[in-house]
């Protein structure tokens, strides 16, 4: 790690380790595509699974969604989620890269209420790409100091705070059809 502050990583395109609701995540901005394929390299994982994205506040996941797609009968249902681990999938943009969406139609978001977590990103105004701690089919870390010896030699910062203590992974959820994707 050689970066000291954590908005400089971001902006650089470094991979962030930080604390979520229940696990420690790692990610990147979201617009850099060489950090999305860094990222996906470093966990081994598919770059058709998609990723998540975390926000402090709804507006900042604007050019990431198809916002025009929510049924005005929807948005309060949506809206009324966050903050909270529920992680939603809306409509993408349609100009949204592969990286973040996968195979499919909709990017997962989530508005966060880890402080520092909403911190990072009320000072980039982006949201935060979100995967777990972990190499794929590994357990999560919970904490900075189980992450595994290969991802704290790739990382370019931690951010060493705490989550916010709930037992599982965010659920997750399609917002328009309410079919649950993950417990």
């Amino acid at each position: 790690m050689n970066e000291t502050n954590v908005v400089d990583a971001f902006n650089r395109g470094g991979i962030i380790a930080y604390p979520t609701e229940a696990v420690f995540g790692l990610g990147c901005d979201p617009d850099n595509e060489e950090s999305l394929k860094r990222l996906l390299a470093l966990k081994k994982r598919s770059a058709e699974k998609g990723l998540i994205l975390l926000a402090g506040n709804y507006s900042q996941l604007l050019p990431y969604i198809d916002d025009s797609q929510i049924p005005q009968d929807m948005r309060f249902t949506v809206l009324s989620r966050w903050p909270d681990s529920i992680t939603q999938l809306l409509p993408k943009n349609k100009k949204l890269s592969p990286l973040l969406s996968g195979k499919f139609d909709t990017i997962a978001v989530r508005i966060t209420s880890q402080p520092d977590v909403v911190a990072l990103c009320k000072q980039t105004n982006k949201p935060i790409v979100s995967t777990s701690a972990n190499l794929s089919g590994q357990e999560p870390a919970k904490t900075w100091q189980t992450l595994s010896p290969l991802l704290l030699e790739n990382l370019d910062f931690i951010i060493k705070g705490e989550t916010l203590g709930h037992n599982n992974p965010s659920q997750i959820i399609n917002a328009l059809t309410g079919k649950v994707i993950r417990v």
